[in-house]
């Protein structure tokens, strides 16, 4: 997948009140793809409030607000379900259930995919390839297919992972080598690739020389292709063990940044009319499969893979240098506001520090979880929605 503090004049709190912005969280890192939101004024103490807790089943999914919704996914008794929640309250609005295999190898298995909205419609692709698109406000199902058997796509080891990403009339999923789109009127197929070696990103937008673009992750490579019919337009390659790229790039001007696990490492490439230069390579910052994010010249992400000795890191994007490491982190995911970290361990320890290059900022430090913890926090309209794997789910007051 923010306000003042509480003083007792009315006027300073409605004073405060028009100082502060909420922003929804409509799909997966947010609605500028970067995991950065643009809400102010939050939030969260050590000791933070719990509004409301809910069970979804297990999985790994983050979450997406809209208004008054938060949406999410979970597997439990042969079946994965699709959860739409009441954000104020975690009142059960909707959830469509549909019969999916646990598909537990080498982890506790469960649903992977983090659903998106988009306006009236949400949108869900399956780790197995089944495709849905719901009336945001009941849970009617519009339309539903199966593209992995429809294009006859190879399933990925760990199924398809990434969230549909919406682009115009298009619904674009990491299906196939390089991607697959669908009316997201109909999920009628505008275009698709090869079959072979999908990776576990999120598509990822851009728009160079007035082309909007798409940068999908393979097994082994990053492409860039046209949104409108699926044309490549550049591939880089990358290859990884086990075939997994699974974080989305990060742009930045003219330049953009990948980042994989399994003692791959990371690279910064400079895009060009053709095919990108790398300006530098490093194992500094090892993304396994939860991105970083950049604020001004700087990255902050989760370096290691979960079975490792993991810190988080401070990168200067320009040159690869570590600015600091904070070992104490570990394996976990971020976000960031309004000039804070939202951190979330696999521990279930919620850390909130400030973003500086200059040191690691730790503002405060909370239990909140316990189990595993992979799924990315999202803050959302003052709310900060966390989730651990068997499918606890809190929603902490954030204002």
């Amino acid at each position: 997948m923010k306000t003042s503090p509480l003083f007792p004049s009315i006027v300073f709190l409605a004073l405060g009140a028009s100082f502060a912005s909420a922003a929804d969280w409509p799909n997966w890192r947010g609605p500028t793809h970067d995991g950065i939101s643009t809400e102010t004024g939050w939030k969260l103490g050590p000791e933070p409030k719990t509004l409301w807790e809910a069970e979804v089943g297990l999985g790994f999914a983050s979450f997406v607000v809209a208004g008054d919704r938060v949406l999410t996914s979970g597997h439990a008794d042969g079946k994965d379900t699709v959860w739409c929640l009441e954000a104020a309250t975690g009142k059960v609005l909707w959830k469509h259930e549909y019969p999916a295999d646990l598909g537990d190898k080498f982890y506790e298995g469960g649903t992977s995919n983090t659903p998106t909205l988009d306006g009236d419609e949400a949108y869900h692709l399956s780790r197995w390839g089944d495709l849905f698109c719901f009336a945001a406000a009941s849970g009617k199902v519009l339309w539903s297919k199966n593209v992995q058997k429809e294009t006859e796509a190879s399933l990925p080891d760990w199924g398809f992972a990434g969230a549909p990403l919406v682009q115009g009339d298009l619904l674009i999923l990491n299906v196939g080598k390089a991607g697959l789109a669908v009316e997201k009127a109909t999920g009628k197929i505008a275009w698709k690739s090869e079959s072979d070696s999908a990776g576990y990103s999120t598509p990822y937008p851009l728009t160079r020389d007035g082309k909007k673009l798409v940068v999908i992750g393979s097994s082994d490579a990053y492409t860039a292709v046209q949104v409108a019919d699926g044309t490549p337009v550049w591939s880089y390659r990358w290859a990884t063990r086990y075939g997994v790229n699974a974080t989305d790039p990060i742009l930045s001007g003219e330049t953009l940044f990948i980042s994989t696990g399994y003692n791959k490492g990371c690279t910064l490439l400079k895009l060009t009319s053709s095919q990108p230069e790398k300006i530098w390579e490093s194992k500094v910052l090892k993304n396994q499969f939860n991105s970083s994010v950049l604020v001004g010249d700087h990255l902050y992400g989760i370096d290691g893979d979960q079975n490792s000795r993991c810190s988080l890191k401070c990168v200067k994007l320009a040159d690869g240098k570590v600015a600091w490491e904070e070992k104490s982190i570990g394996f976990g995911s971020l976000m960031a506001a309004d000039g804070r970290l939202i951190i979330l361990t696999e521990k279930g320890e919620l850390v909130i520090s400030g973003i500086t290059p200059e040191k690691f900022d730790e503002q405060s430090r909370a239990q909140v979880l316990s189990g595993r913890c992979w799924s990315a926090p999202v803050l959302a309209n003052g709310r900060l929605f966390v989730r651990n794997a068997p499918g606890k789910v809190l929603c902490l007051e954030a204002k």
